[in-house]
């Protein structure tokens, strides 16, 4: 077990990260530029109402930002989404959702690849959760996508 792994079993260390994602969130801003692509997310059950900016060539995501209002448990996953995907390959980026997506569905994941990202989790434990933890996401998923730089060979 790595030293991240270890420090992510201890629910003080889980807090922690979870709270410094959301008190002074990354990539927390939006720029004009025309080669970055928006797309705009919100939910009926939270305050979330964030839009994640992405900028995608060559089958690599160069920049990922993001801002707008958004509870702790929305903030910090997306704070941490954009680390861990920022300067990915599309391929390496999907790959990393859905082992996102499968922990906080409570399924199989691989923890050692998602880093940071495994503060979330236990959001599975609380259903209405997992929306929060999930709408950025499900924003960069929707970017990429629309980029067209994914294998649709998969």
């Amino acid at each position: 077990m790595s030293e991240l792994e270890q420090l992510l079993e201890d629910p003080a260390v889980l807090r922690e990260l979870i709270m410094d994602h959301y008190k002074y969130p990354h990539n927390h801003s939006l720029v004009e530029d025309m080669q970055y692509r928006r797309a705009h997310m919100s939910s009926d059950s939270c305050i979330d109402d964030i839009t994640v900016q992405a900028k995608i060539t060559d089958g690599r995501i160069q920049d990922i930002r993001f801002d707008g209002v958004a509870c702790t448990i929305s903030t910090s996953s997306t704070s941490i989404m954009t680390d861990l995907l920022k300067g990915k390959t599309v391929e390496e980026a999907q790959y990393l959702i859905d082992q996102y997506m499968n922990m906080v569905d409570g399924k199989e994941y691989d923890a050692a690849s998602l880093e940071e990202a495994v503060a979330m989790k236990n959001v599975y434990r609380q259903a209405n959760r997992i929306r929060c933890a999930t709408i950025g996401w499900k924003a960069i998923r929707q970017l990429i996508e629309e980029s067209g730089e994914t294998d649709h060979g998969e």
